[in-house]
């Protein structure tokens, strides 16, 4: 499928494309394509957000007087098409995709001030503390406290799931600041530092043997009480907001980058052989299942941009469509990436010392099985799937506002 581009913006995509072939470097490349987790390694992901940031395109979606290209939606598909198509890197959303925007939406002029820039130039790097254990899809029953203590707000309690809080100097946290009020009222939106006295970070190692994920700890944690975004209590107004950033966006690209690698693995995985062979034949049938599932969210996705080009309000369901979509497709195609590598992905590697140099077995092989364990969370971060399909059936029913 393709977009049709007017002449102004066929100059922007080979403007984006002449700047890839200079900035994007082989190293980086490769990062890119072996970056299997929910985003790429910390090293090359920073290092391609500050080459981006020299452009002045690393933070494509804010309002241009905080840094922001004031693009045309339009612009920013080709933008996220032609990243996908060159295996950039995809870096760390939770700062300039998550944090930021309900810092523009609900936040002081003096957090904003204070925030945006460093989160632009990648001096501080977020972590974002929702869920916890026992409060995962059901976040509203989250039970992290925080008790007012003249200017500051005491924390108690831990988080879970945190990804890269290892390397996180900053978080954005959900706290219950009302015991006594109902489950989503009593909740309040507090940033803060992650090197206060009190704050324990454990290592969660994934099925697949990466050090993506932690467990944050809370004990007596003294915050002051500028930390709080928006108006205490009022917080699940802030989450609901964030959370359509976190789970809106456009997943055809990315999608496409990678049923494309895909297909140069089945040729890689059966050079030599015949193009009637029984095996390749049946893998080229399920690709062209998983090329025609591509299409349809590309289509979903084109059809969501032509309304907002048209200046409509966005559905309010779409995040959730795409993000049911978008994640079980993904999965489908490492699924079909284990079959393409056979018995090579049974090799296992550490994420980390393998990002760059030379590999004994094909790339896509050797990286089969860390992308499948990976992608098994696609269905569940971000919002379980089954929760999705009851937003989507409570909007489609008129059971939801």
């Amino acid at each position: 499928m393709t977009l049709m581009l007017s002449k102004a913006n066929q100059d922007f995509r080979d403007e984006v494309r002449r700047f890839l072939d200079a900035e994007l470097t082989d190293e980086l490349r490769t990062a890119g394509r072996r970056g299997t987790g929910i985003f790429s390694e910390i090293g090359p992901g920073m290092q391609w957000f500050r080459i981006l940031g020299r452009r002045g395109w690393n933070v494509p979606h804010w309002p241009v007087e905080w840094g922001g290209t004031g693009w045309t939606p339009v612009q920013h598909y080709v933008f996220a098409s032609e990243l996908a198509a060159a295996d950039a890197p995809t870096f760390a959303p939770q700062g300039p995709r998550m944090v930021a925007p309900v810092v523009l939406a609900f936040g002081t002029p003096e957090q904003r001030a204070n925030l945006l820039p460093r989160i632009r130039s990648g001096e501080d790097y977020w972590a974002q503390g929702y869920s916890e254990p026992g409060s995962g899809s059901d976040l509203a029953s989250l039970q992290c406290r925080a008790v007012r203590d003249g200017d500051h707000y005491i924390i108690n309690g831990s988080k879970i799931w945190t990804t890269h809080a290892q390397y996180a100097n900053r978080i954005f946290c959900l706290v219950r600041t009302d015991a006594q009020a109902k489950a989503q009222s009593g909740i309040s939106f507090l940033l803060f530092d992650m090197k206060l006295p009190g704050i324990t970070i454990r290592p969660i190692i994934s099925i697949s043997g990466d050090h993506e994920l932690n467990q944050v700890f809370f004990d007596d944690v003294r915050v002051p009480t500028s930390a709080l975004l928006g108006e205490e209590n009022r917080g699940w107004t802030v989450a609901k907001y964030l959370l359509q950033h976190e789970r809106g966006g456009m997943h055809s690209p990315m999608l496409r980058a990678r049923l494309r690698r895909l297909y140069q693995a089945r040729d890689e995985a059966f050079v030599g052989r015949p193009t009637d062979d029984t095996e390749r034949r049946d893998i080229g049938l399920k690709l062209a299942d998983a090329a025609c599932r591509v299409d349809a969210i590309e289509a979903l996705d084109l059809r969501t941009l032509a309304a907002s080009t048209r200046g409509e309000a966005p559905n309010p369901i779409q995040p959730s469509i795409g993000k049911l979509l978008g994640s079980e497709t993904r999965q489908r195609l490492t699924e079909l990436s284990l079959q393409i590598a056979g018995l090579a992905s049974a090799a296992r590697v550490n994420l980390a010392d393998a990002s760059t140099g030379e590999l004994s077995l094909p790339e896509a092989a050797v990286f089969a099985m860390s992308s499948y364990l990976n992608d098994r969370a696609a269905s569940i971060y971000a919002g379980t799937n089954e929760i999705q399909r009851n937003l989507i059936a409570g909007q489609l029913l008129g059971l939801r506002g």
